[in-house]
């Protein structure tokens, strides 16, 4: 499995450039490589960006408590840490919707296929057998990646929150601005605490999903 990934990875790279997902398709699957394992790639390749996702959440948080505090002359220097903190966590976002969007693309390809097929069959028992696995496999994917939009819809109202606070400590930081924000954290520490849970669970979801199409 490892050395056919590698293999699919350096075809994909070298398909690229023709735009068209089926001569990837194709190509891949001369290769061994099916829509069914790309899918689990790309489940594998978000589930990792939310793992990332999920730590730089979870630094920009403490990066935040660590300036609340500061006293006196590791003032900037520890914004600065907040920021790229925060910066670095805007970045993980994109990472995460850029892969939610390539597993959509590759279970629509793949099920739309498995669709098709059915009308190949010429034993009804067989039809129906692979009819029964294929509104399995999308009754466990739309789970999964329902699990996985609700943890990202939730990022975006904390990452707010943090470059908020970010812009406003930009031109007042100072003790008394930065002493201002500090009856926030109860309210942060909520929001991120149901954030990460969100995100573990989505986790969770995609290792389910993967054991299950392996």
């Amino acid at each position: 499995m490892p050395f056919r990934r590698f293999a699919a990875c350096c075809l994909l790279l070298l398909l690229l450039l023709s735009g068209c997902a089926s001569v990837q398709y194709s190509a891949l699957e001369k290769v061994g490589v099916y829509k069914r394992d790309i899918l689990v790639d790309r489940v594998e390749d978000a589930q990792q960006a939310q793992r990332v996702a999920k730590d730089e959440v979870t630094s920009a948080y403490e990066q935040f408590k660590s300036l609340l505090g500061v006293d006196g002359g590791d003032l900037e220097r520890t914004y600065n840490k907040l920021k790229s903190a925060v910066d670095d966590t805007r970045d993980s976002v994109r990472n995460v919707d850029d892969r939610i969007a390539a597993i959509e693309r590759v279970a629509g390809d793949l099920f739309a296929e498995w669709r098709d097929e059915l009308k190949q069959y010429s034993s009804d028992s067989l039809r129906r057998s692979s009819e029964q696995k294929l509104r399995d496999t999308q009754a466990r994917y739309q789970t999964m990646l329902k699990s996985m939009q609700t943890a990202r819809a939730r990022i975006d109202p904390v990452l707010q929150v943090f470059e908020d606070r970010v812009l406003f400590l930009k031109h007042n930081l100072n003790a008394r601005a930065v002493s201002a924000l500090k009856n926030e954290v109860g309210g942060i520490e909520g929001k991120v605490d149901v954030l990460i849970r969100d995100m573990e669970a989505a986790i969770a979801e995609a290792d389910q999903f993967i054991r299950a199409m392996q």
